[in-house]
């Protein structure tokens, strides 16, 4: 497993930057100490729903199944309709810890440093539910829209582990332009403001770039955090 200073990439200056309207990405927000320490607590939080229709496990889409395993905390996207639930087949769905509340606090103020659009919302955003996702090095998904939640407020990511290239393109449909992201163990992305609604998917992980410390030995845990209600 290579280190932070194995990589030429990593050894680039990356500073903070808004790299759109309402999206900024700030490098290595979390520390190694920090990321291993969600690392446990997220493999800690699956194990507790082993078994159950929680389990984090790759959902079954009518186009197929999905290659990245799913966790849902605070509330579970159910479809049949298409709704946010709090329970699933007499299973309630696992509180979403202080611990994710915090961070998308910390992740708000300081993204907000950055974008006016964001800093509107570090005092009044509500934490509500978060999507702890694995990707395997082969593992990827497809251009999407986050648009099933009521409020506008931003969507908070972090990536831990293997690098992941976060694409980002327009608010209309999946086409070119994009911009390509490198996002690698540490960062924070968050988007909301004009491009709120932005398409966005991760065409590719970039195997064997996890640093030593950071709890993965392989794969990229990716944690969402979102606010739902107006």
């Amino acid at each position: 497993m290579p280190t932070l200073f194995d990589d030429p990439l990593h050894q680039l200056p990356r500073p903070p930057r808004r790299v759109a309207a309402g999206v900024v990405h700030l490098p290595n927000f979390l520390g190694l100490a920090e990321q291993k320490a969600l690392v446990a607590q997220a493999r800690d939080l699956a194990r507790e729903v082993v078994g159950t229709p929680l389990a984090m496990v790759r959902p079954k889409l009518k186009s197929g199944q999905m290659s990245v395993h799913m966790l849902h905390l605070g509330k579970y996207w159910a479809s049949n309709p298409y709704r946010y639930v709090d329970v699933v087949d007499g299973f309630p769905v696992p509180p979403l810890p202080d611990s994710f509340v915090d961070l998308a606090h910390r992740a708000l103020l300081s993204a907000g440093s950055l974008s006016n659009s964001l800093q509107s919302w570090s005092e009044a955003y509500r934490a509500e539910a978060a999507l702890v996702n694995y990707y395997s090095p082969d593992a990827s998904m497809g251009m999407h829209q986050d648009a099933n939640e009521e409020s506008e407020a931003p969507v908070i990511s972090l990536s831990i582990g293997d690098t992941g290239i976060f694409r980002l393109g327009g608010t209309l449909n999946r086409n070119k332009p994009w911009t390509d992201i490198p996002l690698m163990s540490g960062d924070l992305i968050v988007f909301g403001g004009a491009n709120r609604q932005a398409f966005h998917g991760i065409p590719s992980i970039e195997a064997n770039t996890a640093p030593a410390g950071c709890g993965l030995k392989e794969g990229r845990i990716n944690i969402t955090i979102r606010q739902l209600a107006l």
